[in-house]
């Protein structure tokens, strides 16, 4: 009686994963950023809009014992600014990434399909889908995001009845923030999707399920798409620092995450002009940035290895 199938041999892909060092500390390092976020504010109960007047004006380095991570220049505790500032950071990339499949991933298989199936109706739907998103991919990202700061979040606040009703993650400036990233990030994951179903439509085993008398639809949901889920997913895991990153240049230029709410972005431009005096105030939301920032694109290339080896 045979034993056990080893997991490396039933699960190929996470066994190359696994092989990569690099990408499974990355992998580690993204799952406690996760947890950090998610039950940080939890176990660590400081509001970081909590002003000390006794400390304003003199922050408190690193290392000290009632302030762990120390203080900004208006009394408040870094480690607590942080902690809120990684659950921005983390849920904007995240539902930057869930637009980016839901739209993206829609449009692409839509056209990617009608310029396959060689029919005027197919070339008619990519031809219109491709030139749409030609014109949403010509608007840049800044204009989108100011425009919608100026009309949709007033309008956001006005529904809200406040912001003091409103959870951090739900309040009008994330939601605005959401809103331009799924306007525009989607884009390029529909051309790739596109790509895929189209790369995936010629090759053998479609020809062969055809023959075989199988329709469009089945060929397509039950074939063609299991095979782009590799490529989709690296691209969706790159795309997450890709909308980090973004979210933190906006609060850094003070169109994003406004006060008290803490942001990285925001916190590295307040501490921009104490950077003589308390280095820490910049130094710190810099490094978790690109913490995250390098995790993210370790591990997607780790998995982009464990699901294509051929590329290797």
């Amino acid at each position: 009686m045979a034993g056990p199938t080893p997991w490396r041999k039933k699960y190929p892909a996470l066994a190359r994963f696994a092989r990569n060092r690099v990408a499974v500390v990355a992998a580690c390092i993204i799952f406690m950023l996760l947890i950090t976020a998610a039950l940080g504010s939890l176990i660590y109960r400081v509001n970081p809009a909590t002003i000390n007047e006794e400390l304003i004006s003199e922050p408190i380095p690193p290392g000290n014992l009632a302030y762990l991570m120390g203080t900004d220049y208006q009394g408040r505790d870094m480690l607590a600014r942080l902690l809120a500032g990684a659950q921005i950071s983390l849920a904007v990339g995240l539902v930057s990434c869930m637009i980016n499949l839901i739209i993206g991933v829609g449009v692409g298989v839509i056209a990617g399909w009608g310029a396959s199936i060689d029919t005027p109706m197919g070339k008619t739907i990519d031809t219109t889908l491709m030139r749409g998103v030609d014109i949403l991919q010509s608007l840049p990202l800044l204009l989108v995001v100011i425009l919608l700061q100026i009309f949709v979040r007033p309008l956001l606040d006005l529904q809200s009845g406040g912001r003091s009703n409103l959870p951090l993650l739900l309040s009008p400036d994330l939601i605005s923030i959401y809103i331009a990233l799924g306007f525009t990030n989607w884009l390029t994951m529909a051309r790739l999707t596109r790509g895929e179903v189209m790369n995936q439509y010629r090759l053998d085993y479609v020809l062969a399920a055809k023959a075989l008398g199988q329709r469009n639809r089945w060929i397509l949901f039950r074939h063609i798409l299991p095979n782009c889920v590799g490529p989709l997913a690296v691209a969706a895991t790159l795309a997450i620092p890709e909308a980090i990153f973004v979210e933190s240049f906006l609060a850094f230029v003070g169109i994003g995450v406004s006060a008290p709410q803490a942001s990285w972005g925001t916190m590295a431009s307040d501490g921009l002009q104490f950077l003589n005096i308390a280095p820490h105030l910049l130094i710190l939301p810099a490094l978790a940035i690109s913490i995250t920032m390098l995790s993210f694109n370790l591990f997607g290339d780790g998995l982009r290895d464990a699901l294509d080896p051929s590329s290797r």
